[in-house]
């Protein structure tokens, strides 16, 4: 009987062998791509990721000074190897790979770099910048050999042209309003996918997409950026890619994903469980192993060589670019252990880079839970900090839909749920929200407000290009038209002042006004924050200081009082034990209101109808 096994066997084997190609049995190896494409010395040993055929059952090799290969796996099909090369000591050289076996071989050489220096670039942004996000598609169309035809162009949802020298040919514009640090979304290549000029469908995480420019665009856009002592930060994806990458139809592993194309689960927006430590895992799931809107690929970061790809993909860009800071989509669907390891990475190598996460909850005990700088259940998920999307939430119920103003006050108190409130990145809108004008009911007044008080309370402001001349568009993709003035369709532009609109004048010019107050006030970047009037449904106020533990002391101190009324009103501010006890002066600094009247522990404000004013108080 066990001779029989066995010869049955060797006929199965026989005829398996017999029917496959005559290539498929002597077919000479290939490589067409390597993850990353290069790397530096002096950096912790990478993980090669090579694409080709034949892989399997190849020898490959390394050639190089002090570099030698620790581990291979190779997929089952032949189409992946994974290497893990051991660079420690090696020297900026080219390595040689080759993939042999007997019916001949491929090579491939791969780079290993010197360091960029560490004063090119790697700065880290906090409460003392301004941020400004670019859809990079939507934003200025500086060259037009990558633009698509008019027809793709005219489409909503389009390739519209806009790119990094269209950035790069605007800086000016940007340093005049008075921003420090420009957020692109993301650069991965995209193509074939369609309608995905976001950039948030990924095909190749190491190749920045044609219509945006070339790498060496991108890299020229930090460069100037750096040179006008402003920031760049990337948008990167770590949860997910789109829908058309090669790894989906051939992952490189069985779990590369958390689930297939065929079977997966949708994932789930609430974000509720996660703090939550009475939620089971069925409640969990798929938040962190769903696929992104049903369309988008899950990665699996528990997979450590998943983990290890994607902390190499992000320092890759990082030093490739020399990159100030990282704005992390999707930050919750991703396992927090994950996080942790990803910014133990980072902090080793650039200790001063900072990282802003999306948690897109209107709740500060949910959003908190994410921030770095505290455990939770045993992990610190290193995070610098989120978007502050309550207090965004809570501006626009307040300013446009006639919430009481106390309702700002009860966000503001649970700055005490975060390790770090001061870093907590503050917007009125972004690329995924209605825009501010656009919010039924809303008026320029209440925007205008809503602008003063994003560049005086604590935290730091990030601006959504275009809201900054008054821009309107309701949900996405409507709140994604082109910055006028930025491309070849004749719209007015509004880069110059005198082409843009009464109302964008008056609101570009507001911005500025304001953003540049922040500069002139360091204590409106970085010094602490006292609410210091009772509660009033309609007006707010609130002082910021280097200490607030005391009233006047001749050091900076800048009063912000919000009438959220539609009418004048007269406010009464008691200033006896708070920050701005002894002060006898306010000295207007922006806004029309004045005082009416002042005595040793009061004063009488006038304020017009959905006005902010700002004063320096001693």
């Amino acid at each position: 009987m066990k001779l029989k096994v066995s010869f049955l066997a060797v006929a199965v084997a026989f005829l398996l062998s017999a029917s496959l190609p005559l290539c498929a049995q002597s077919a000479r190896p290939a490589i067409d791509k390597i993850d990353p494409p290069d790397w530096w010395a002096d950096m912790p040993s990478p993980m090669l990721l090579i694409h080709g055929e034949y892989l399997s059952g190849a020898r490959i090799s390394v050639a190089g000074h002090q570099v030698s290969i620790q581990k291979t796996q190779v997929s089952d099909n032949g189409h992946w190897a994974f290497l893990w090369l051991s660079t420690a000591n090696a020297s900026p050289q080219t390595i040689h790979i080759t993939a042999a076996n007997s019916a001949g071989k491929a090579e491939a050489d791969f780079q290993l770099h010197s360091r960029r220096p560490k004063s090119d670039g790697f700065q880290g942004f906090s409460s003392a910048d301004v941020m400004y996000l670019i859809m990079t598609d939507r934003f200025a169309d500086g060259d037009s050999s990558n633009d698509e035809s008019s027809e793709e162009r005219a489409k909503v949802r389009g390739w519209h042209g806009g790119d990094f020298k269209g950035i790069e040919q605007h800086i000016d514009y940007l340093q005049s309003l008075g921003v420090t640090t420009v957020w692109t979304t993301p650069v991965y290549k995209n193509i074939p996918s369609p309608q995905s000029y976001h950039g948030y469908s990924a095909t190749d995480m190491y190749a920045v997409d044609p219509h945006f420019g070339t790498l060496a665009d991108y890299q020229h856009l930090a460069s100037s950026l750096h040179q006008h002592r402003m920031k760049i930060v990337l948008d990167t994806v770590p949860n997910h890619i789109g829908p058309a990458h090669p790894w989906v139809k051939d992952p490189p592993l069985p779990d590369w994903f958390h689930g297939t194309l065929e079977h997966h689960t949708v994932a789930k927006g609430d974000f509720k469980s996660i703090p939550d430590p009475h939620a089971s895992w069925r409640e969990r799931r798929d938040i962190t192993e769903g696929w992104f809107a049903n369309v988008l690929p899950d990665l699996n970061q528990e997979n450590p060589i998943v983990a290890k790809y994607l902390i190499q993909n992000a320092v890759w860009w990082i030093e490739t670019a020399g990159l100030d800071g990282l704005r992390i989509d999707t930050f919750p669907y991703v396992n927090r252990a994950f996080w942790q390891q990803f910014h133990a990475q980072l902090r080793e190598l650039y200790p001063k880079l900072t990282t802003v996460g999306e948690v897109f909850n209107g709740d500060p005990t949910i959003t908190s839970y994410f921030a770095g700088g505290v455990e939770h259940n045993g992990i610190d998920t290193g995070l610098y900090t989120p978007f502050d999307f309550p207090l965004y939430f809570t501006l626009r119920s307040v300013l446009v839909h006639g919430e009481p103003i106390t309702k700002l006050e009860d966000i503001l108190r649970q700055d005490r749920l975060y390790p770090h409130p001061e870093r907590l990145v503050t917007f009125l809108g972004n690329h995924d929200t209605a825009r501010f004008l656009s919010e039924p009911g809303a008026t320029p007044a209440e925007l205008k407000m809503a602008f003063g008080l994003l560049a005086t309370l604590r935290g730091m402001p990030q601006i959504y290009a275009g809201d900054e001349i008054a821009m309107r568009g309701g949900n996405d993709p409507d709140n994604r038209h082109d910055f006028p003035g930025g491309f070849h369709d004749g719209q007015p532009n509004a880069f110059e002042a005198a082409s843009r609109s009464t109302e964008q004048q008056e609101m570009y010019s507001l911005v500025s006004t304001l953003l540049h107050l922040r500069t002139q006030h360091s204590i409106l970047q970085s010094g602490e924050q006292q609410d210091v009037l009772d509660e009033d449904p309609t007006a707010f106020a609130f002082v910021r200081a280097e200490d607030i533990s005391h009233g006047c002391d001749g050091k900076d101190r800048v009063l912000v009082i919000a009438n959220n009324a539609d009418q004048l009103r007269n406010i009464t501010l008691n200033t006896e034990n708070t920050a701005l006890a002894g002060c006898s002066n306010l000295r207007p600094l922006a806004g029309v209101a004045n005082v009416v009247s002042a005595n040793h522990d009061t004063f009488e404000l006038h304020l017009g109808a959905k006005e902010v004013a700002f004063y320096s108080a001693d």
